[in-house]
């Protein structure tokens, strides 16, 4: 087998207009169905994207024994539910951020893993392989900018449509769940370890119910995290990395375009570089890494232990706004 033969539950814009064709220029991808609650939408969206099988409910999907891996873009509260179930029909999963409502429930997701050690499970952080993520880590870890001291990110964008499902707080909506996780997942990975301790504030749309715009501290043992998100602000992403000796700049972290080169700028007491990379797509990326783990029975690149970890941040930065102090991880 050269190719892992995927299924996606759920004809969601995400799935539909960027992983899925993104998925279907790698090497080692075929998207071979797609599933909706409602077969209509499954079979414009497979007659589209030149899938050949649709499904008029996600069990059908699951029973097919030509699919050897599930994506998921479903709402938030879907996730654990649905990665639990394909799972358990013996395929492997890839489930979109976060993977899921809450720490504890991840934690269910995580239990069930274990009880199929064959099943590959990731969450689909797919800024994480880009190489100008990459080459920041290997930069770091060189020692280029000395010790890493702070990083500042920033995520947002304007959307106020009460139908999106972002804005449904009852099904995991708002800028937190949403895009707030970015900052948190590319702080922990940039410095390799896990924050002591979160301090965060919270503003709630007063209709939605979700919150619209979310700061926060994460504190780790040689240096901190300011992360800042909203839903209602001018479309705005950057990360700014500082180090003893110098400092990084990524002005598209976690959505480059993947028609035109990303790029980083270095900066240190005698010098000033940009280094720019090859047009690619984080995507496709993600989903042939994913499919060698598959076929080479290998590690998949993140392991589901980080989504869990991203996940606990998130509830203490919840927890910290709600109590308004500072909120300790290992107490959570």
């Amino acid at each position: 087998m050269d190719k892992v033969s995927w299924g996606v539950i759920s004809t969601a814009k995400i799935g539909t207009e960027k992983v899925i064709p993104a998925m279907q220029k790698g090497k080692y991808c075929q998207i071979n169905a797609i599933a909706s609650m409602d077969y209509n939408k499954a079979k414009n969206s497979a007659d589209k994207l030149g899938i050949a099988k649709a499904y008029g409910s996600y069990e059908e999907l699951l029973k097919d024994d030509k699919i050897d891996a599930i994506y998921i873009p479903l709402p938030n509260h879907l996730h654990v539910e649905w990665s639990i179930r394909s799972l358990k029909a013996g395929k492997h999963v890839l489930c979109e951020k976060p993977l899921g409502m809450n720490y504890k429930e991840t934690g269910t997701l995580q239990k069930t893993a274990m009880e199929y050690p064959k099943q590959k499970v990731m969450e689909a952080f797919m800024y994480r392989h880009h190489p100008q993520i990459q080459k920041t880590r290997e930069l770091i870890d060189s020692g280029t900018i000395g010790d890493l001291k702070n990083i500042h990110t920033m995520f947002s964008y304007y959307n106020v449509d009460p139908q999106n499902i972002r804005n449904m707080a009852n099904i995991g909506g708002g800028g937190l769940m949403d895009i707030g996780c970015y900052c948190i997942s590319i702080s922990r990975f940039l410095f390799g370890s896990e924050p002591k301790r979160a301090c965060a504030v919270m503003d709630f749309d007063p209709k939605m119910k979700i919150d619209r715009f979310v700061s926060a501290v994460l504190e780790f043992k040689d240096g901190a995290a300011n992360i800042s998100c909203s839903t209602q602000q001018r479309f705005h992403q950057f990360a700014e990395i500082m180090g003893t000796k110098g400092r990084i700049r990524i002005d598209f972290p976690f959505t480059p375009a993947p028609e035109v080169p990303a790029k980083i700028i270095i900066q240190t007491d005698s010098n000033t570089e940009e280094i720019s990379f090859d047009i690619c797509d984080q995507y496709t990326i993600q989903g042939d890494l994913f499919s060698r783990a598959i076929l080479e029975d290998t590690e998949v690149p993140t392991p589901l232990e980080d989504g869990i970890a991203n996940m606990k941040v998130i509830d203490a930065i919840k927890e910290s706004s709600r109590a308004n102090s500072w909120i300790d991880l290992d107490k959570l």
